[in-house]
């Protein structure tokens, strides 16, 4: 059975309303996780999306140089910390992205789901 020219016109939308930036493990994981807080140090978003200090700097400073993220430097002890938070653009990005997933997800047939265990 073939999918009605409604779904199809729905999917192509939801597809064309998904963020590429924020299609990458790393970029959305940061945005998510920061969307819960005020701001997140460098080596916690590290440490909790487990990326490569390489990896995440390059991913954050996508995610900044699209206004997406704000970062403060300062020193603790001595040592450099960044501190990473998102701003209102970066949420807006991140909530119609999110809705455009969940749009998707919500034209796939229920049998064609699978549940997960928790």
């Amino acid at each position: 059975m073939s999918a009605s020219r409604t779904d199809e016109q729905q999917a192509q939308q939801g597809l064309q309303r998904l963020d590429t930036l924020l299609q990458h493990r790393a970029r959305l994981g940061a945005c998510v996780l920061l969307a819960k807080t005020t701001a997140l140090s460098f080596s916690r978003l590290k440490m909790l999306l487990e990326e490569t200090d390489g990896n995440l700097g390059a991913q954050l400073r996508k995610l900044e140089e699209a206004g997406y993220l704000e970062v403060r430097k300062e020193f603790q002890n001595r040592k450099p910390v960044s501190w990473y938070s998102l701003t209102p653009a970066g949420r807006t990005a991140l909530g119609t992205h999110i809705r455009a997933i969940q749009d998707l997800v919500a034209l796939v047939p229920a049998e064609g789901r699978t549940k997960t265990k928790a």
